[in-house]
């Protein structure tokens, strides 16, 4: 399963990007493989569009599942679940190491 975190840095340390469509950096892990992978989002020049930006390369990640602080809009929840990706919310002010444990531990909200 691919899980899909909104970052603010590089590593399991860097903080949740509370953030979707204008998040930092995108930090692809694989739980199958154990692959960790950043991906700068390079969205905050957009005046428009950015969350429909940010999740078409969700999407062509590959991710199952995406953790992030504030959620994403109507239009964007639309376009992942076409895709069958669930998003989780709640993961403001944690780690990403933190996010992952509280998603396993079901501590985060589903968006849907």
């Amino acid at each position: 399963m691919k899980i899909v975190f909104t970052s603010t840095g590089n590593d399991w340390d860097s903080l949740i990007d509370e953030r979707f469509g204008r998040a930092e950096k995108l930090v692809v892990f694989d739980e199958d493989t154990q692959n960790f992978e950043v991906i700068d989002n390079n969205t905050d020049s957009m005046e428009h569009g950015a969350g429909l930006q940010t999740i078409k390369k969700v999407i062509d990640l590959g991710a199952d599942i995406v953790i992030t602080g504030n959620g994403a809009g109507n239009k964007i929840l639309d376009v992942a679940k076409q895709s069958n990706i669930k998003f989780y919310i709640g993961a403001n002010n944690m780690t990403l190491k933190e996010a992952y444990q509280a998603y396993k531990d079901n501590k985060l909200q589903s968006q849907f």
